[in-house]
């Protein structure tokens, strides 16, 4: 009887736990072009299916601004990471997210605290920016 009881306790105990593990948002995914770039630039997101990417802006042929992204897990929060812009990684963690958007922050970091990418009328959108001001990008995806 006791271990029927415990048993039961167990499987109560259990299925109690109903956290839900974050999911990587593969709204990304894909080749992007930025719609509202400057005149002269071409800028790129390319999104891997692990959810790796590449962030870059040309001039004509010129490399102008490059960035290496990726969506990690650190202690089972979701973490956007980039690199090649600073000396070291920045890490925007995730503070809210649905199917189709997320906000990823880090309020240490001087340009950009705040993160958001979301997904409009088949577009993909973002919104970088600090307290002082921020920058709007609309991509569309690029034929594969």
């Amino acid at each position: 009887m006791r271990s029927i009881l415990f048993l039961v306790c167990l499987i109560f105990i259990t299925s109690c736990n109903t956290k839900i593990k974050p999911h990587k948002p593969d709204f990304l995914l894909g080749k992007w072009i930025r719609t509202n770039d400057k005149p002269g630039n071409t800028t790129y997101e390319i999104w891997n299916k692990n959810f790796t990417g590449l962030g870059i802006t040309l001039k004509e042929k010129d490399t102008t601004f490059k960035e290496i992204l990726s969506i990690v897990s650190i202690n089972d929060t979701l973490t956007l990471k980039v690199e090649d812009v600073n000396a070291t990684p920045t890490l925007f963690q995730f503070t809210s997210q649905t199917d189709t958007s997320f906000v990823a922050e880090n309020p240490t970091h001087d340009f950009p605290t705040k993160i958001k990418y979301w997904l409009e009328n088949k577009q993909l959108k973002a919104h970088v920016s600090n307290a002082e001001f921020g920058i709007d990008f609309t991509f569309k995806r690029l034929k594969k």
